[in-house]
């Protein structure tokens, strides 16, 4: 038996709590036998626990996008008992039991070595927020943005993948400006590297096909009208990375920075996103994230707070990065 948050759906209701989970019923097709030490909450793994959007496809469920752990046991050529591993995104707490418990089995595939970089603790206040973070950091290089070619918009930036955008920007040398709707978190924002905070509000409403450009690049979480404001007024051959709809799916825009500033918008997937980008972008987290700043950047919970805790952050109440201790 192992403890785990477990999502039901049945005549009853709509329900997720810690349970005692008998090992025979995790999914027989995974090939790797993880014991978890740590997870995170993430805003699809708030969806999932409040129901607040079908994230979860098939039931009972345990959430969880991410997780580190321990190999337990392995038939995969590449895990061995006792390595030390970690999985981001893949499908895991929507489709396929996830993190959010001390067991998992899974595809081996979907596993890489935890970077001798972090402990398990700090990998998972990195989690898919980061990783995205640094995702969006390798689109805006790979499309040739540079420290030099001016300040660089975060959007969302107090929640988990702004967070660590404006850290490892900062640290790379771009001028970084911090969008958030929480003016209260600007001296936390200007610590972690932001040069100036400024209110979401600013670009929440709809606004003109062109703006005066300001940005070489942007790291946008949001969506709809923020990403269309970011993109109306983003520099000449400048790149905006697109992650997430915090603020809507909708992109409320026209084509004029595309077709007469030759802006790129550039996409990032981190749930199947490639291996060898995984690792990459991994690599580059040792060595472009200051971890001292980590400390900063999340907090640890035990698995029956992350219940909670959930429809706080879908309100916008979480700053930074949640890891979930799940033998706490």
């Amino acid at each position: 038996m192992f403890k785990g948050i477990l999502i039901e759906k049945d005549e009853a209701g709509y329900r997720a709590a810690v349970q005692d989970i008998d090992e025979a019923q995790l999914p027989s097709e995974g090939d790797v036998l993880v014991r978890v030490s740590h997870s995170t909450l993430n805003y699809k793994d708030a969806l999932a626990i409040t129901g607040k959007a079908p994230v979860v496809r098939k039931f009972p469920m345990i959430p969880g996008i991410d997780l580190v752990g321990v190999v337990e046991s392995s038939s995969h050529p590449d895990h061995r008992p006792g390595d030390a591993v970690l999985l981001n995104g893949w499908g895991v707490g929507e489709a396929h039991w996830g993190g959010l418990a001390q067991k998992a089995c899974l595809n081996g595939d979907w596993l890489i070595p935890l970077p001798s970089a972090f402990s398990p603790q700090q990998a998972m206040a990195i989690g898919t927020a980061g990783y995205t973070a640094m995702l969006c950091v390798l689109a805006l290089e790979k499309h040739g943005v540079r420290p030099a070619d001016g300040e660089i918009l975060v959007t969302g930036a107090a929640g988990g993948v702004g967070s660590v955008a404006v850290a490892i920007l900062s640290k790379l040398g771009y001028t970084v400006v911090a969008a958030t709707g929480r003016p209260q978190d600007a001296d936390y924002l200007k610590h972690l590297g932001a040069a100036d905070v400024l209110d979401r509000a600013r670009f929440s409403d709809p606004g003109k096909p062109l703006g005066k450009e300001r940005w070489a690049g942007a790291v946008d979480v949001v969506g709809s009208h923020v990403l269309a404001n970011v993109c109306a007024t983003t520099k000449y051959r400048g790149v905006v990375a697109a992650c997430g709809l915090a603020g809507g799916m909708d992109f409320p825009a026209t084509v004029a920075p595309f077709i007469l500033r030759g802006i790129t918008l550039a996409g990032i997937d981190s749930v199947m996103c490639p291996r060898a980008d995984r690792l990459l972008a991994w690599q580059r987290l040792g060595a472009d994230l200051d971890v001292a700043k980590l400390g900063e950047i999340s907090h640890t919970v035990g698995l029956a707070e992350a219940i909670p805790l959930a429809g706080e952050l879908l309100n916008g109440r979480v700053r930074g990065r949640i890891v979930v201790d799940v033998n706490r």
